[in-house]
């Protein structure tokens, strides 16, 4: 049976990437985001990939009804939606008083609060017509924190939570099932496209994985669903650092994060595409796997200052 998927957040990044997967897998696509040049890009990209059919809804995921509609528009083309696969998110980097209220308050609207949106309006479609499965973008910061990130970090922590809660009410729904994706760094543009009030631009930190890889465990949940899959080879190290060892972690995260989480290039204060698109900058990858050798070799000049504040922390 040809499925129905909708997914928000498809014209960059893991969102495109996903789109790009299901696509080859023969699905029919609804893609919604808010550039609609792009979107009609990554339409004719999954049309070429192999879809049944694709249809675009330029969609604001946090505009009031916005979601409600483009569930309306889904099931008018194509009677049912089978999968809801939600990977739209933005940034802001800065300490968190100087990152300005509105935009703290735009990262969790947009990160947190829509995709609570997505999961009223797919789920509610999928007890009505008997199942359904709703694929969750999670991050490894809703399993551990860093510096100059609190919104982004805040908003996966409460999507985590949301995700688990939503799998425990579903257990006695048959056919409908809630599956969160848990990345760790990625190489997608959303990096140079984040608000930014610290004065450097972010960057993934190592080891980096791709977009596509993340698409095709998106994918494996569409067809086998799982509670969680986690995509990246430091994920359950980190969460173990963090949890077990909380003064190490503290002590090690600051350094790390400025020496490989942050390039040196310059970035004046700036709301990125929190409150609005920039087409020119949406792609699946951002462009980071071929710096890696710069940033190791960054990483290993910065070893001895990191090992000596933890000598002096830890005494």
């Amino acid at each position: 049976m040809t499925r129905t998927v909708v997914v928000t957040g498809a014209t960059s990044g893991i969102g495109r990437a996903a789109a790009r997967e299901l696509a080859g897998r023969g699905d029919r696509l609804v893609l919604a985001a808010r550039s609609p040049e792009t979107l009609e890009q990554v339409r004719r990209e999954c049309a070429d990939a192999g879809a049944a059919d694709v249809r675009i809804v330029p969609t604001d995921v946090t505009a009031p009804d916005a979601l409600g509609t483009l569930a309306a528009t889904a099931i008018a083309e194509f009677g049912r939606i089978d999968v809801w696969v939600h990977t739209a998110a933005v940034m802001a980097y800065g300490r968190f008083e100087e990152i300005p209220a509105e935009v703290f308050d735009q990262v969790v609207r947009t990160d947190l609060l829509a995709a609570a949106g997505v999961a009223r309006v797919a789920l509610r479609h999928f007890r009505a017509t008997g199942g359904g499965t709703l694929i969750l973008t999670g991050s490894v910061l809703g399993h551990i924190t860093a510096p100059y990130m609190s919104g982004y970090v805040t908003s996966k922590w409460g999507l985590h939570g949301l995700a688990r809660a939503l799998q425990q009410e579903s257990r006695d729904l048959d056919g409908v099932h809630v599956c969160l994706v848990t990345p760790g760094s990625v190489d997608t543009p959303v990096y140079q496209q984040a608000a930014n009030y610290l004065g450097r631009i972010g960057r993934p930190p190592l080891p980096i994985t791709t977009p596509e890889r993340v698409a095709r465990a998106i994918a494996h949940c569409a067809d086998k669903p799982r509670r969680e899959i986690s995509v990246g080879r430091v994920n359950l190290v980190m969460r173990f650092g963090f949890t077990a060892l909380p003064a190490v972690y503290d002590v090690l995260v600051g350094p790390l994060m400025r020496i490989g989480g942050l390039t040196g290039r310059p970035v004046p204060p700036t709301d990125g595409v929190v409150f609005a698109p920039n087409p020119a900058g949406e792609a699946v990858r951002g462009g980071w796997l071929p710096d890696v050798s710069r940033v190791v070799r960054s990483v290993g000049d910065a070893t001895a200052t990191v090992g000596s504040a933890v000598r002096r922390r830890l005494r």
